[in-house]
């Protein structure tokens, strides 16, 4: 399994804050983005965010970054401070 987290305002857009998802064929993290982006339309569109960042096991990602069993990926938008 992998565990997904959302954060900020993509937690609300999407009603969730975090799950699991069996890790069978999800090699990296555009194939999590996608899995996850079958569950509906307003899933497709939170996770398009071209501003959209992610983590696996807490370091920034990219899309081509690797995942395994057990790892956790977190998606969250960007953060501003001041």
């Amino acid at each position: 399994m992998i565990r997904i987290l959302f954060f900020a305002g993509l937690r609300e857009q999407l009603d969730c804050d975090g799950l699991e998802i069996p890790a069978a064929g999800l090699r990296d993290v555009a194939r999590v983005r996608a899995a996850l982006g079958r569950r509906g339309e307003r899933w497709q569109v939170a996770l398009q965010r071209p501003d959209l960042q992610v983590a696996v096991n807490q370091a920034l990602a990219a899309d081509a970054s690797p995942v395994q069993p057990g790892d956790e990926v977190a998606f969250f938008p960007p953060v501003t401070g001041g």
